[in-house]
């Protein structure tokens, strides 16, 4: 059996980007692949510009027979720009990956991005 490990990567962009509407443009997803294997794992690099107001960076996979949800609690403007995170054995499905970034009570911004998980192994 051959594993692939394909590399996703989820910009969550707040302070750097030009004033705007607020939450929905201050958050970019770029992909790298978009199918996987089941059962997948997807790892994921995703980037936080540092603000006062962020305190929970959550990513959820969601498919129609599926829900996965990690929460990364963020230290406002003393948090570290990148977090890794891997979304283990997702089984086969269509799913919208949501990487939100939060303050104590409203979502500041959101990216959705999509992938699929086929049903056919990587074993031959």
């Amino acid at each position: 059996m051959r594993t692939v490990i394909i590399t996703t990567v989820i910009l969550v962009l707040g302070a750097l980007s030009t004033p705007r509407s607020p939450a929905k443009e201050l958050v970019e997803i770029k992909v790298r692949g978009y199918y996987f294997a089941a059962p997948a794992t997807v790892p994921m690099v995703i980037a936080v510009e540092p603000a006062a107001r962020n305190r929970m960076l959550v990513v959820e996979a969601d498919s129609e027979d599926y829900f996965r949800s990690s929460a990364i609690e963020l230290e406002g403007e003393n948090e570290k720009r990148l977090h890794s995170l891997e979304l283990k054995s997702l089984p086969a499905g269509t799913y919208e990956i949501r990487a939100r970034v939060m303050s104590k009570n409203e979502v500041l911004g959101t990216a959705v991005e999509g992938l699929v998980v086929t049903g056919l192994g990587a074993e031959r």
